[in-house]
């Protein structure tokens, strides 16, 4: 199976805490941009669409896919999908696909990990835990639904952990996962999406506070956010994901109660929390190093992080993930294969792609990318081939990042004293992070890491 992420790098302009691949501009290099990416798709290079094998997900993220006109979109997808294995769903084969899938999805900045990354980070979805957890993230789902009932989440339903429908994990469907702002989404926009494929859409919620959206350069306000998960709904797009940041600033006097209450009165079937982080070189450094305002206060972050678990547990999602919570059938299978160590495949700038032992990343910048495969050159800039000892620190930081833990073989049964500090819990032969001990993943790994000898 295949994993593909294409990575849109345009924005309309950069959120302050970004520091992402992106390309800022008013006007939006669509047909370049979509014919650089398939002669991607049909490199030697890649390869990817000689290997045959059948797509599960595709995850466009950003930078702003939205800003792709829809017949972009649609010429990509029936490109990709008309030259690759359509899949066992299309074929009409048994997937075994239950909503025991895992699927866990992550973030922050890195912790001496050096190649614990698991995917398109370089390219542009804030994804993360400050100082308790490394890494990145990835996403997507293909899932076209034919059926005119959108299911209980997208007739706005409330739907607990063990309603009636099992979600599009636990049906098989291949997911096609669209990264939107909301300003973006419109009710052309999203039967359009609909009818090109996409069964999954991620929306940039970020705050449901006017004042609080505007600190961080958004184009939105929250009225916007409201309507477009009814107009995805009302386009029978009834997997919605929104994401929040957490860990903003005291002196914004964010109120991060009403946002979590705000989420869930919208009842989405996912939600992605995301700690703010201080990235170099970003309007938030800058204004930081000028004392216009704070870096993040590391209790506020925490106590946000923890309350955000006990009000969506209470709601029915589930933290299968440090940062990603779902409603039962809806995690995101595109992420879960990242966090489960399998391989997939990265299109445009800065994506990243891993066969299993080695990973590789595009060129950065959106116009040295344009430019390599113009000239029939390879757009990868850089690879590296993980050593055994890499591949096991970056298997066992992947594990603790999900709900699914780390199996206790032999080297792990002498554990540190996590447990007595509440960090983590051993449960069904696995070592698992309890919420305290996720907002300090590094910490756990690093102890684990020096425990049991592996090289760091």
């Amino acid at each position: 199976m295949q994993h593909l992420y294409v990575h849109v790098p345009f924005c309309v302009r950069r959120c302050s805490y970004c520091d992402f691949s992106i390309a800022v501009r008013k006007r939006i290099p669509v047909r370049e941009f979509v014919d650089a990416v398939l002669a991607e798709w049909r490199s030697a290079d890649s390869g990817p669409a000689a290997s045959g094998d059948p797509i599960e997900s595709i995850y466009f993220g950003g930078g702003t896919p939205s800003l792709l006109p829809p017949d972009a979109i649609a010429g990509i997808l029936e490109h990709i999908l008309g030259s690759a294995d359509p899949g066992p769903v299309a074929r009409g084969e048994r997937t075994g696909l239950t909503s025991a899938d895992p699927g866990p999805v992550a973030r922050g900045k890195p912790t001496g990990l050096t190649s614990a990354d698991p995917g398109p980070v370089a390219r542009g979805k804030r994804t993360g835990l400050t100082s308790a957890d490394p890494g990145l993230l990835a996403r997507g789902k293909r899932t076209r639904l034919t059926s005119a009932d959108a299911g209980p989440v997208g007739r706005g339903e409330r739907t607990p952990v063990g309603s009636a429908d099992p979600g599009p994990v636990a049906r098989g469907e291949r997911e096609i996962t669209l990264e939107a702002n909301p300003e973006d989404v419109t009710p052309d926009h999203a039967r359009a999406w609909h009818a090109a494929g996409i069964n999954r859409v991620s929306l940039g919620a970020q705050s449901f506070d006017d004042a609080v959206l505007k600190w961080m350069h958004r184009s939105h306000d929250a009225a916007q956010t409201k309507r477009a998960v009814q107009a995805l709904r009302d386009a029978g797009i009834e997997n919605i994901s929104l994401d929040l940041i957490f860990g903003l600033p005291e002196e914004l006097q964010r109120n991060w109660e009403r946002d979590l209450d705000i989420l869930c009165s919208l009842l989405p079937a996912h939600c992605s929390l995301y700690g703010l982080t201080v990235e170099p070189r970003t309007p938030l450094d800058r204004w930081i190093s000028r004392g216009a305002t704070h870096a993040p206060n590391e209790e506020r972050y925490a106590d946000e992080y923890l309350m955000a678990h006990r009000r969506l547990a209470a709601e029915g999602f589930e933290f299968y993930e440090v940062s990603n919570a779902a409603r039962a059938g809806y995690r995101s299978r595109h992420n879960s294969a990242y966090w489960s160590g399998k391989s997939y495949v990265g299109l445009g700038p800065a994506a990243h792609s891993f066969d299993g032992k080695t990973r590789r990343w595009n060129l950065r910048a959106w116009e040295a990318y344009r430019r390599a495969i113009a000239e029939g050159r390879s757009a990868v800039e850089s690879e590296e081939t993980l050593t055994d000892e890499q591949r096991e620190l970056e298997r066992v930081y992947l594990a603790l990042r999900t709900e699914e833990g780390l199996a206790i073989t032999a080297p792990y049964r002498r554990l540190p004293p996590l447990t007595a500090q509440g960090w983590v819990e051993v449960r069904d032969g696995r070592l698992k992070c309890t919420p305290e001990g996720w907002l300090r993943l590094d910490s756990v790994v690093n102890e684990l890491a020096m425990n049991t000898g592996i090289q760091q």
